[in-house]
């Protein structure tokens, strides 16, 4: 039965670029998938794009594929990424010219697109799920709207011999889906096989978090030489059956308890986790051990798909003004406190008004209380101090209040650091997938 490999070269969008490279010189892999867009990326990366309209692809496009290309050249390994975000064409287009400038001539390279919807929804028609108001009710500054996009769009690409493939907001797994229903020649109403393709993408989608980055808990769930993680890779059969396997001699591992927390990892219905291919159904699914670093997975399945699609709705939310300043020694609980009690009543005193305020002392209290501080108090904190406010002035102050503590605070401050920032926040909506064209455009170095 054939088989095709397909490697995992991220899980997000800051992840390390060293075992990409590694799977693709030394792994004997068809594909390599950079899964690089999370629910607020993508918003972030359309401000990016409203400044400069060359901008809005993944920061790390550059170093990646100048890291992987030659190599995937030589090797006829395909790339598939979404770290196109909110500017596909110009990440295409930059791809385009770092091949060139490596040389790398006839790499053909694809922009999907179609995921930006935000000209096509009615205000008075797109529900809001989270608030169930309109569009048009829901009174924030929206900056960007996406669908979650299946993987047609991708085989199309592939259809064509497309080497590389640059995605804004497609679902995570349907990047891997993709070359499965390439290879394999799968029927788009296949749903058992959609739903096993699936699965496979979910399980590779996080990269590191199933070979042991994430799952390690020292002395509970001890995991080989983390310092040099290597990245999944799915030998996937024609069934849609597979093994989750690394590079033989990276650190990390890959055992059904890693398997089994990435299979559940963000899946509130395993009968019915829905995806913009198939509502894919890993409740009758199988792990074994078949040997080390190597673990079969089968017994996925699917039904139909919705027939609609996630959209995530930017918008801005609010400001953030932040402080931090370290206190160490005898009293340095106390004095922490202190600092926290003067922040407080400066805030009052400054006549800043905010929405919502914390702080709090790191390592006491800032997620869960120590309530044995009777006894031994720890001899070092960090004070942070968070306001949120309406504009971004009044979220400034608040770092400068922080650093104020200097000489106008308790004994033995130091290490300030301040922020203020606007907030991108995410709220999501259903749009009839008729309403989505998906479509490429193609270029070559």
């Amino acid at each position: 039965m054939k088989t095709i490999r397909i490697g995992t070269g991220a899980g997000f969008s800051g992840d390390r670029v060293e075992p990409a490279v590694d799977l693709a010189q030394h792994g004997d892999i068809d594909y390599l998938v950079f899964e690089c867009l999370a629910e607020r990326t993508i918003a972030l990366a359309q401000q990016a794009k409203m400044r400069d309209p060359d901008a809005g692809f993944d920061p790390l496009l550059e170093r990646r594929m100048r890291a992987v290309l030659p190599v995937c050249h030589e090797k006829s390994i395909r790339v598939i990424s979404n770290m196109g975000a909110a500017n596909p064409v110009a990440a295409a287009r930059h791809t385009v010219a770092i091949a060139r400038e490596l040389g790398l001539t006839g790499l053909r390279v694809a922009a999907v697109l179609g995921d930006d919807v935000l000209d096509i929804l009615s205000p008075d028609e797109f529900h809001i799920t989270e608030t169930a108001v309109t569009l048009r009710d829901f009174k924030k500054q929206v900056v960007s709207a996406n669908a979650y996009l299946g993987a047609g769009g991708i085989v199309d690409a592939l259809a064509v011999g497309a080497d590389v493939i640059l995605t804004g907001r497609a679902a995570d797994p349907a990047m891997f889906l993709a070359p499965q229903i390439f290879e394999f020649d799968w029927k788009m109403d296949d749903w058992t096989l959609l739903g096993r393709g699936t699965l496979v993408g979910h399980l590779l989608e996080c990269g590191g978090q199933i070979t042991g980055g994430y799952f390690a808990d020292p002395g509970l769930k001890d995991v080989p030489d983390l310092a040099r993680l290597g990245f999944p890779i799915a030998e996937v059969s024609a069934d849609g059956n597979a093994v989750i396997t690394k590079l033989e001699g990276s650190g990390g591992c890959v055992t059904a308890a890693t398997c089994k927390e990435q299979l559940l990892y963000e899946v509130h219905d395993p009968k019915k986790y829905i995806q913009p291919d198939v509502v894919a159904d890993f409740s009758g699914v199988r792990i074994e051990e078949i040997g080390p670093d190597r673990v079969a997975i089968s017994g996925g399945d699917g039904s139909p798909r919705t027939r609609s699609l996630k959209v995530s709705i930017g918008y801005i939310d609010s400001c953030i003004g932040e402080g931090q300043i370290s206190y160490a020694g005898p009293g340095a609980v106390a004095r922490g406190q202190l600092a926290l009690d003067i922040l407080d009543q400066r805030l009052a005193l400054a006549g800043i008004d905010y929405d919502e305020k914390r702080g709090e002392l790191i390592g006491v209290n800032s997620i869960v209380t120590n309530a044995d501080m009777a006894g031994v108090p720890p001899n070092e904190v960090r004070l942070r101090f968070v306001v949120r406010t309406d504009d971004l002035a009044s979220a400034a102050r608040i770092g400068e209040e922080v650093e104020s503590l200097y000489l106008n605070g308790p004994a033995g401050g130091g290490g300030v650091t301040k922020t203020a920032r606007e907030i991108v926040a995410i709220v999501s909506g259903l749009l009839p997938e008729h309403h989505v064209q998906t479509r490429f455009e193609m270029m070559e170095a």
